[in-house]
């Protein structure tokens, strides 16, 4: 039997190939609820949290060594626990490190 270029009329997943289904807006703070924890350096006290190389997307400059953290590579993101401005502000200031420009900078 010859085949047919028809579409079906059975009902399909509304998946389709090269579209991806519209990503939820991610909340910051649930992001990295449980894995950021505070240390205390001699700059004051910071809340840091770890960015795996799975998660790290996008290009930011370390403020320890002026270059690039590059995406694909793991780092950290810190910002003060003891912000004047309150909580909100200091995590609107938060920096990515590359993570041995943290450890140097503690």
């Amino acid at each position: 039997m010859p085949r047919s270029n028809r579409p079906s009329r059975a009902p399909r997943p509304s998946v389709r190939r090269g579209r991806r289904p519209a990503a939820e807006p991610r909340d910051v703070e649930g992001v990295l609820d449980g894995v950021r924890r505070t240390e205390s350096t001699r700059h004051g006290a910071f809340v840091v949290a770890p960015v795996s190389a799975q998660r790290a997307v996008k290009t930011y400059v370390c403020p320890g060594c002026g270059n690039a953290v590059l995406p694909g590579i793991a780092h950290v993101v810190a910002w003060r626990a003891d912000w004047i401005m309150g909580d909100e502000a200091a995590a609107a200031d938060r920096r990515h490190w590359h993570e041995r420009c943290w450890r140097a900078y503690r």
